[in-house]
This record gives C-alpha cells, structure tokens and sequence, in this order.
C-alpha cells in the first residue's frame, strides 16, 4: 500500500454546491478507504462521489448523501488484492466490502441493499439510470470520471475544482486501465459479458473473451 498526502481530518469542501457529508460514517469510510485503496483509485472515487452528488443535485433528485459516498468510496476496493475474490466479479467484491463495513456500523438491511447494487451494477450500462437515486447517480459518476460521459454537463470551475481537491494523475487515462487490470486479469471469466473483458483485451494478446452465442450453441440443450 503506497503512503497518500491525504490526511485523515474531518475537512468537507464544498463544490457545485455538495460537499462530503459532515458526519462519523463518513470520516470512519473515507479511513477505511485511504488504507485500502491505491492513491489512484482513492482520488478516482472522491470525484466520482462530487460528480455524483452534483449530477443528483443538478436533476433535482433526493438521495442520502451518505449512501452515496460509501457507493463511491467503495465502488474499486475489489480491485485491491485484500478485498479481491476468487471467482467473483470485482463489483460484487466492492460490493460485499461495503456490506460488511455499513452492517458493522448498524445500517439498515434496506441502505445496506441499495450501496450494494450500485456497487455491482456500476460497470453495467443502460440499467442503473433507472433505479434507485443512489445507484443511477453513483454510475453517472463513474462514467464522468473514466469516460468523461456528460463532461460539458459540469462547469469548467466545477471540473477544475474537483480535479484541485481530488487530484488526477498526469496519464489517468492509462494509469486507471492498468489499475483495472491489475485488479481483475487473474480472474478473466468474471469478465464475460462486461466492458471488462476490453480491458483484458487491450493489455492481454492472449486473452480471449467468452462469447454468448457459443455458449448458447454449446450447451446440453438439442436444437
């Protein structure tokens, strides 16, 4: 685990009108993430979570602030080898993470549930846009950050703010795609069917993706 300059204090910094919510589970996330994830991945989830929050806030949508910064926070610890399964999807192991952590802490099964599948549906397209605020808002960001979907959406004072509190690294683009394979390129099947697999496919000559017709074809099923 490399050092990060991030200090572990109580400080909330408004940007487009949202900040971090100013309370104790969000201090022990922001902890607990700071010594889990890569400085990378750490600065990558707290601008998805200002992204998010202000596309909310921007949509006129109600969402619990704290529900969505630990979907944030929490949305690339599987990537990290301490939270990384064996044969699970990364997201579902982001996703168990934050279930552990927010069901220690007394949240309810319903908050619970509603962190978990934004985590797990984050890298799944044209779903979570309709759902929960929470897990729509937490996919916008995501997509903001690495694909920069509705950049021009966000004030240039805005982005450059974000970007000044949280910031990326000078080659993020490449730097966040190693990071994603870093993470996941020893469990290849758990790609199948997910933009994942382009990760693979880009870093590793190798790899070959799994593909949906074949395992239609090739099943027990006759005809």
């Amino acid at each position: 685990m490399q050092s990060m300059e991030v200090t572990k204090t109580n400080t909330h910094k408004s940007i487009g009108g949202v900040s971090v919510p100013d309370s104790k589970l969000a201090q022990e996330i922001k902890d607990f993430v700071l010594d889990t994830d890569t400085e990378l991945l750490f600065n990558h989830s707290s601008r998805v979570y200002y992204f998010a929050a202000i596309a909310g806030k921007r949509r006129g949508l109600q969402f619990d602030a704290e529900l969505l910064y630990a979907g944030a926070m929490f949305h690339d610890v599987g990537l990290m080898s301490s939270h990384s399964s064996a044969a699970d999807r990364f997201e579902v192991d982001g996703a168990n993470a934050a279930r552990k952590f927010l069901s220690a802490r007394g949240i309810s099964p319903e908050d619970i549930y509603t962190v978990w599948t934004a985590i797990a549906l984050h890298t799944t397209p044209g779903i979570p846009e309709y759902m929960h605020p929470v897990v729509a808002l937490l996919t916008a960001g995501v997509e903001m950050d690495v694909l920069g979907i509705k950049y021009f959406d966000y004030p240039d004072e805005v982005r450059d703010a974000v970007v000044a509190e949280y910031p990326r690294s000078p080659h993020f683009k490449e730097d966040i795609i190693q990071a994603f394979y870093n993470g996941i390129h020893k469990k290849p099947d758990t790609t199948f069917g997910n933009v994942k697999a382009d990760v693979l496919a880009d870093k590793d000559p190798k790899f070959v993706r799994g593909n949906f017709c074949q395992v239609i074809r090739n099943s027990a099923w006759s005809g």
